[in-house]
């Protein structure tokens, strides 16, 4: 669609129906005129609560059932729009049955297309879904619900968690607040006495700018180690991430997979990993190495950088920078290129000027945000097997292998 306008009504393709459906923001925000709209709205409706979109071309088969957007409007010619339900099916169900995998496998089967894959209309009609009472289909969307409700939960939880992370990086190292309360005779909120008495009580100038007195100005390249270099025997088998499995918010990332070792970025825990091409960094796309075992080294796409704060700076805050708008901005602003293909350059990236504290206060920091890291792992962790267990009952609740009570048990049970 050619007429986008700045702002008005919200349009999603299916970039912004995947992101919706995983429980993000929408990263790039598309709009069409009221007008339009509301003409489009008198011909053919608009989603309401309860209508399910499905992705029907390119990435198939991602299901999201409308709630709380409002408004909107959508590229009908990728999306496939699900409405106006027969009171024999609950919609709520027909989605988790749309995301089962034996479902998921048989809409790949389906689709038409060798260069981007399409699911048809007449394919989609032509499936057949075995159908419950409505009574057992609202129980199982029941018990299915209860666990999606704890995985929303834990991740909500995790973006709390991650602002107040960001929150503490940009007091302590950007705004510099304990400083400057110090500067004008007060306390320095939410901080005990011994931490306040590490910062100094004043400003001088820089090349940064203002910054605490007895902070050293240093570039990227002298308080980071960048692409650091690590082996791994080629053809050997090692944890691998694409592209893709770099979330546009939070630090963790989708299961890895063990793949054969080729030419690739190699990272370890505590290292961050940060999108270095377009449209990828503008999205936001980083996260933080903390899923492999002691000793382990890890691989992946040429598309990211590798970033490690060397010591004594705390190995959380080079996530917490690489997600600061301050410091994505200047990212952005490094990359060159074609314009459908820049890449950040790592000379230009390693001039940013950053503010270092003393040695105390980078341990304190790491003593701080260190338990809300490990938090934010440990809840990615229960959302993930809280998945493989609803993506495991729910075949067996809809075929009937599985009766509602022993499901009922099994989540009990996750849930303790």
């Amino acid at each position: 669609m050619a007429d986008y306008v700045p702002s008005g009504i919200p349009f999603y393709r299916s970039k912004e129906v995947i992101e919706r459906a995983k429980g993000n923001n929408i990263s790039t925000e598309l709009f069409i005129s009221h007008k339009q709209f509301d003409l489009i709205k008198q011909k053919f409706g608009s989603p309401r609560d309860g209508d399910i979109l499905l992705t029907s071309v390119g990435t198939l088969g991602v299901p999201y059932v409308v709630r709380g957007d409002g408004d909107f409007y959508f590229k009908d010619g990728n999306l496939t729009w699900m409405r106006n339900f027969s009171k024999e099916i609950s919609p709520q169900f027909l989605y988790y049955w749309l995301t089962s995998p034996q479902i998921q496998q048989k809409l790949d089967e389906v689709s038409i297309g060798s260069t981007q894959k399409a699911l048809t209309i007449s394919a989609l009609k032509a499936l057949q879904i075995p159908l419950p009472t409505r009574a057992t289909q609202d129980g199982i969307v029941e018990i299915l619900g209860a666990i999606s409700d704890r995985i929303t939960l834990l991740r909500e939880t995790n973006a709390t968690l991650e602002a107040i992370a960001q929150a503490l990086f940009k007091s302590w190292f950007v705004d510099f607040d304990p400083v400057r309360a110090k500067l004008e005779g007060r306390a320095p909120e939410g901080m005990d006495e011994a931490t306040a008495a590490l910062f100094p009580d004043c400003l001088e100038e820089s090349e940064l700018g203002l910054v605490p007195k007895g902070w050293r100005v240093a570039t990227l390249a002298d308080t980071f180690d960048i692409n650091p270099t690590r082996k791994l025997s080629k053809g050997a088998m090692a944890s691998y991430l694409d592209m893709a499995s770099l979330a546009t918010s939070g630090h963790c990332v989708e299961a890895p997979i063990d793949r054969e070792v080729g030419s690739g970025a190699k990272f370890q825990n505590g290292d961050t990993l940060l999108a270095r091409i377009t449209p990828c960094l503008e999205n936001g796309k980083s996260a933080f190495v903390d899923f492999l075992a002691e000793g382990e080294i890890g691989w992946g796409s040429t598309e990211f950088l590798v970033l490690r704060p060397k010591a004594p700076l705390p190995q959380y805050l080079g996530y917490l920078l690489c997600r600061h708008p301050a410091f994505r901005e200047y990212a952005i602003q490094s990359m060159s290129g074609t314009s459908g293909r820049q890449r950040i350059q790592n000379d230009v990236l390693g001039r940013y000027l950053l503010a270092v504290p003393d040695v105390e206060i980078a341990v304190v920091f790491a003593d701080v945000i260190g338990p809300i890291q490990r938090s934010i792992a440990a809840n990615h962790q229960s959302a993930q097997t809280l998945s493989t267990l609803r993506d495991t009952l729910l075949p067996r609740l809809i075929s009937g292998q599985l009766r509602l009570p022993e499901a009922q048990s099994q989540l009990e049970d996750a849930l303790s």
